[in-house]
Parts: structure tokens; sequence; C-alpha cells
């Protein structure tokens, strides 16, 4: 296990960089980011040539890039157009988008895993049906139009949430936002479920389990289902970044100042080295969430070992 956690970490090193490499050109020729600074004047050719120089922005494109990884394995990803360093933007958008994700996990596991096994053991019964449309009408409908109608709703006709999540974001206050991030993955973890459940009843080794007597929680728990959380958990844990990162939508509904807003003010402003540093942990956390889950496997499934 060690020496396949070792390996692992090794060939995370040319994935990042190829993606933080990526990002950084992208990023780059998204437009002139000097521009952005001057308003809607057009900054003077000694200004624009002095910001240059102080963002390093006058360099070639690779010497920037080495320049800014250099840094950033020193903990610093750069500062702000307006001053302010990119890490501070962090210290204050990654908790509170962090939450939000733990919520949003949260409602696809409990909820989704449940509903998927519940009509996973239930195949063309009626509670089957019905949920499998309900789930088809949440992966239908946009996120957007999700959480708009739910803030509508819950937070201007029948007052039972604020409208405007507080600058402080506490769990309580991110729960309709939590239900409406994850709501289509949610739908996608409980028609993932369902399918691995039904195709696992029918294996040998749960007939068996039967056959010897074993009480139904049992066989259920223990081996129907741990056999059938693989795929899931392979979805669950790529999901995590995904959260993290796509939560733009619903942060920009519910006024949250997290990750997904700071992406956004970044691109919306040309600031480029608060898109890259975001970006860049948003990698990180792929990354690392991948080998969680692969190590997960072994844990499900005991004859899966890695050496």
């Amino acid at each position: 296990m060690g020496r396949y956690v070792v390996r692992r970490l090794l060939q995370m090193i040319p994935v990042f960089v190829g993606a933080t490499l990526l990002i950084f050109l992208m990023v780059n020729v998204m437009g002139d980011p000097i521009a952005g600074l001057c308003g809607e004047r057009q900054c003077d050719p000694a200004t624009a040539a002095q910001l240059k120089k102080e963002f390093g922005l006058d360099k070639p494109v690779w010497q920037q890039y080495l320049t800014y990884m250099g840094n950033v394995f020193t903990g610093d990803f750069g500062t702000a157009f307006n001053g302010q360093k990119v890490t501070e933007l962090m210290l204050t958008a990654f908790p509170v988008t962090i939450r939000l994700t733990l919520i949003a996990i949260l409602f696809e596991i409990v909820i989704g895993i449940a509903l998927g096994v519940i009509t996973g053991l239930r195949r063309g019964r009626p509670v089957d049906t019905g949920v499998l449309l309900l789930t088809l009408v949440v992966i239908s409908v946009p996120t957007f139009v999700t959480g708009l109608l739910l803030q509508l709703l819950l937070g201007v006709e029948w007052g039972w949430i604020s409208p405007s999540v507080s600058s402080e974001a506490p769990f309580g206050e991110l729960i309709v936002p939590g239900l409406v991030l994850a709501s289509v993955s949610l739908a996608y973890v409980t028609r993932l479920t369902r399918t691995s459940i039904a195709e696992n009843r029918r294996s040998d080794y749960v007939r068996t389990a039967i056959a010897k007597g074993l009480p139904r929680r049992r066989v259920i728990t223990r081996h129907l289902l741990r056999n059938s959380l693989i795929p899931v958990v392979t979805f669950i844990g790529a999901d995590i970044g995904f959260l993290m990162g796509g939560a733009i939508v619903t942060e920009r509904i519910f006024n949250i100042h997290g990750v997904g807003y700071q992406i956004y003010q970044g691109i919306l402003r040309q600031n480029t080295q608060t898109v890259v540093g975001f970006v860049t942990v948003l990698v990180l956390v792929f990354l690392v969430a991948n080998l969680v889950v692969d190590l997960l496997y072994a844990v499900l499934d005991p004859r899966i070992r890695y050496a």
C-alpha cells in the first residue's frame, strides 16, 4: 500500500504541472488585464508599462509561469490587481465553499444512496418508477432554475430561510444552497446506486449468503452494498472537485462569497492571479480526492490489493 501511495504521488507531479500550465496559458489569453485596471479609459503607455512591470506581465508567458510556480511552492499565490494577497482571498473563500460542499456531499451520500438502495431492491415497483421520474426531472431542470425557485418560495414567499446568505455563511444558512448544489449529482448517485444494487443482487455471492441463512439486513449491508458502492464512491470522489469549482451559479444566486464567487469576479475583472491561484488549489483537490477514492476501493472490496 505504501509503495502504491508513493507511486501515485509521483504520478501527480506531471499531471499537476500539465494542468496548471494549461490553465495559466488559457487565462493569459483572456484579454489584457491591464486594460481592466484603468477602467473605461485606456491606459497611457507609461502607466501600462509600469503596471506590466509591477505585475511581471512584461516577461514571456513561459517565464511568468516558472516564476508563478516557484512562488506557489513557497505558499505565495501572487497579488490581486486590487493589492490584496490571493492567499487572503483563499482564507475567506475556501472555508465557505468547503462547508457548502460538505453539506452537498452529505445530501448525496445520505439521500442518494438511501434512495438508490430502496429502488434497487424494489426494481419495477411503483416506488422505483416514482424515484426514477423524480431524478429525471431534477437532472433535466438547470441548477439556476432550481436555486431561484427555492429562493423565491422558501425565502421570499414563505420566509422559511434568508434569501441571501450572510457573510459568515454558517452551516444553517447553507442547507438549502447545499441541496441546490447537490441536486443534479444526488439524482445521478441515486440512479447509479440503483443500477449497481439491481445488478449485484443477482450475483452468486448474494445468493450464497441468502442460502446460508444470513439475515437480510446483513446480506444487504455486508455483501450487496459494499460491492455496489464502488462506482458510487468513484462518482462522489470526482464530484468533490466539481462541486467546489462548479458552485459559481449557486453562490451567485444565494450571494455566497466562496470559491465560485471569487473565480467569477476574477474572470469578470480579468484578474489572472486570482483565477490561476484558485484553480491551482482546485487541481490539487481533484488529485487528492482521486487518490482517496482509489484507496477506498480496498476498504469496500477486500479482493482489491495494491502492490
